[in-house]
């Protein structure tokens, strides 16, 4: 198939890329260029999706089968695009996230829960809702919190900093919520999957890793993925609320319960993640965060300062 791929220069995007181009797509990347392609030879079109006329103007003589719309976060990221290709693709692939659905006493999510209205996710379900009313043949991917090399927000490397450099962890709250990691490759895969399969029309997937986990056993799982011991880890538990932490975030992951069910995914898109999460922290410590020189890099740990010195 012929496939544009918005980004693909980072994170998932690089994972995708390199998934359909062994798949035997022909690929083309939509991005401001500021990221060498992950695979030679790839087809680039440079040019900033936040401005409606320039992403028309570029894409206005090309044709594609597919595309997937990784990095739209309102819905006026996406509205050029289906404005501009509805009727002439097959299928249309974004990225949500999880992180639309409304907080529940009941878990996990299903697809069909309800949705936060003041989530900061709130325009992905816009967009959602707006591919739907335009009747483009439309999937939609939800992942929980995604990890893997690569990753650009601080999630397994917030672990990383701390236990490499045998600091105390400082987790908010009891430690004990629980929550689901997604490795980034099982995720690219799921994405794949989707293409040509009609079952996947008009559907919403939850997509994540097959278990859960609690913020003190994620932290446990970093120190087994970087060879240390976790009975040596030092984790320490603080109420938030006794903290005015300004704009900095002290924890990378929402003190709540979050995790989502993946049956669905599973099921319709003979999917199953090949990751469990120790070998998939290993692999992102090995791959990505060692190679980075995080490991001798200078961190700020005010904050953490902040809420040890108080207790």
């Amino acid at each position: 198939m012929k496939i544009l791929i918005m980004g693909g220069t980072r994170f998932i995007g690089v994972a995708l890329t390199k998934i359909l181009v062994e798949q035997g797509h022909k690929i083309t990347l939509f991005n401001r260029g500021n990221n060498p392609s992950p695979v030679e030879g790839v087809k680039t079109i440079n040019g900033d999706r936040k401005d409606a006329d320039q992403l028309k103007e570029k894409l206005a003589t090309e044709t594609f089968d597919a595309i997937f719309d990784n990095n739209g976060r309102e819905l006026s990221d996406t509205q050029p695009l289906v404005e501009l290709f509805k009727d002439k693709i097959q299928h249309f692939v974004y990225v949500s996230s999880a992180g639309v659905y409304l907080k529940s006493d009941q878990m996990p999510h299903y697809e069909a829960d309800a949705i936060d209205p003041k989530s900061r996710h709130k325009g992905k379900h816009d967009t959602e809702t707006y591919l739907s009313e335009m009747g483009m043949p439309w999937t939609s991917v939800r992942p929980v919190y995604i990890y893997g090399a690569g990753n650009y927000n601080d999630l397994e490397a917030w672990f990383f900093d701390r236990i490499v450099r045998d600091r105390a962890v400082p987790i908010p709250g009891h430690g004990e919520h629980i929550t689901q990691l997604s490795h980034v490759q099982d995720l690219a895969y799921a994405m794949a999957s989707i293409l040509g399969n009609k079952n996947a029309i008009g559907q919403v997937y939850n997509i994540s890793g097959e278990r859960y986990v609690t913020f003190n056993g994620i932290a446990r799982a970093c120190a087994k993925a970087i060879g240390k011991s976790p009975d040596d880890l030092k984790l320490v538990h603080y109420n938030p609320k006794d903290f005015d932490f300004g704009k900095k975030k002290p924890f990378p992951l929402r003190m709540q319960h979050f995790f989502a069910d993946i049956s669905k995914a599973k099921t319709d898109l003979q999917w199953q993640p090949q990751y469990d999460l120790i070998s998939g922290l290993k692999e992102s410590f090995e791959k990505d965060y060692l190679v980075q020189n995080r490991h001798e890099a200078e961190i700020d740990f005010s904050v953490d300062d902040e809420i040890l010195s108080s207790l």
